[in-house]
């Protein structure tokens, strides 16, 4: 019986990609960036081959040993942009020629005119904005007229955040669905997302009720497993990231830690097919407040973690690690990065001590997955399922 656990560090992106500079990112290397906290300790993920791949190994010369447990590559991104969705899109086999639209100056007055008829209410802020600083901002605003507080960031996103005692979240995510309606052609944004808050003046909470009502995608690798007849586990944003395509169950997860509760719940389930899990907090929480040590710390804690993975693996099963983009906490920017992810596999049938080196695409996971269930690709990508298996 296989299995696949393919595991997405949110943002732990391993350094600047060639076209970096068209995307203001020259010098970005997140990994690097976090390690460089006190608080930054990764004893597994180093025994498995972390810090041997191209262009990280470079950044921690002091790795000396030869033999590592895993396999492990560096990908480039082939798709335009640098968020989320395209990112786990091209994880999962679809390479996006355009880059979906963002709006740094907020959405145009038809759109919002158009949010605010079908939804009764007014629109306050619609400009770029950090999450927690724009229930500070106009938290009370909205807490005294019923006004939606719609805002933005560097990427593809409408966001509308309520306070959950004057818009209840059912009411919120069905105005993310007008939004979704309205979001359509060359203002497609990648995701329409609630950002629900709770608490009173000046300390407004988020909640863990958010949720991301994304674009559809095309033929992904998990619309080709499911199809097969094997199962596509979705653990955190997955089943939102893909529109619920392809998935055969999902649960939600409030943080890392719950996150890989989940996972490790699923190496003792008994299915044959794909586990597929974000883990957000590294991107949602650190990399876009620049906090260094709260990225280190996050990092520390997954690795910690991971040898309670490791144990429930089976002789046919596969653990991938790997990222969707960078968000470097160190620079002055708080968006996404540009950068190059890594891959680390591991598990008793995959080869020891194997750096395949830089590849052309995420997409090549994509493949090589598909590959491993003997399922003919239907996207993009090469398969390397040759050169890390025993």
């Amino acid at each position: 019986m296989k299995r696949v656990f393919l595991v997405v560090l949110d943002s732990v992106g391993i350094g600047e990609l060639p076209d970096a500079s068209a995307y203001g990112d020259v010098g970005s290397h997140t990994l690097y960036a976090a390690s460089t906290s006190r608080y930054f300790n990764m004893p597994n993920m180093r025994r498995l081959g972390l810090f041997h791949i191209d262009g990280v190994k470079e950044k921690f010369p002091g790795i000396e040993e030869n033999t590592f447990a895993g396999a492990v590559a560096r990908l480039a991104e082939s798709s335009k942009g640098k968020d989320t969705t395209t990112g786990h899109w091209e994880i999962a086999g679809i390479i996006s020629e355009k880059p979906f639209p963002t709006y740094p100056n907020g959405f145009p007055e038809e759109i919002i005119r158009e949010f605010e008829q079908k939804t009764g209410r007014k629109v306050i802020c619609n400009k770029p904005y950090s999450g927690t600083e724009v229930i500070k901002d106009y938290g009370e605003e909205h807490v005294k007229t019923g006004a939606l507080i719609v805002y933005t960031s560097a990427d593809s996103v409408f966001q509308i955040a309520a306070h959950e005692e004057v818009v209840p979240l059912k009411e919120l995510y069905h105005y993310c669905e007008i939004a979704r309606e309205i979001l359509r052609g060359e203002h497609s944004v990648g995701r329409v997302i609630a950002r629900p808050f709770i608490g009173t003046y000046p300390n407004y909470q988020r909640t863990p009720n958010r949720h991301d009502y994304s674009m559809m995608p095309a033929t992904t690798m998990l619309d080709q497993i499911k199809e097969s007849g094997l199962e596509v586990l979705g653990v955190g944003k997955i089943n939102d990231i893909f529109a619920g395509k392809g998935i055969t169950d999902t649960v939600r997860t409030k943080d890392n830690a719950e996150g890989i509760e989940r996972l490790i719940e699923r190496t003792k389930l008994d299915f044959e097919g794909i586990c597929f899990v974000n883990l957000v907090d590294f991107d949602m929480l650190y990399g876009h407040r620049n906090d260094v040590d709260g990225y280190a710390k996050a990092l520390t804690y997954f690795d910690g973690q991971l040898p309670k993975v490791l144990e429930g693996l089976r002789d046919e099963d596969i653990l991938m690690i790997t990222a969707d983009h960078g968000c470097d906490p160190s620079t002055p920017s708080t968006d996404h990065s540009r950068e190059y992810i890594p891959l680390v596999a591991y598990g008793k049938c995959v080869k020891p001590g194997v750096n395949i080196g830089t590849r052309k695409t995420f997409a090549d996971i994509a493949a090589t997955i598909l590959e491993y269930f003997a399922i003919e690709p239907e996207v993009t990508g090469t398969s390397f399922l040759k050169d890390i298996l025993i």
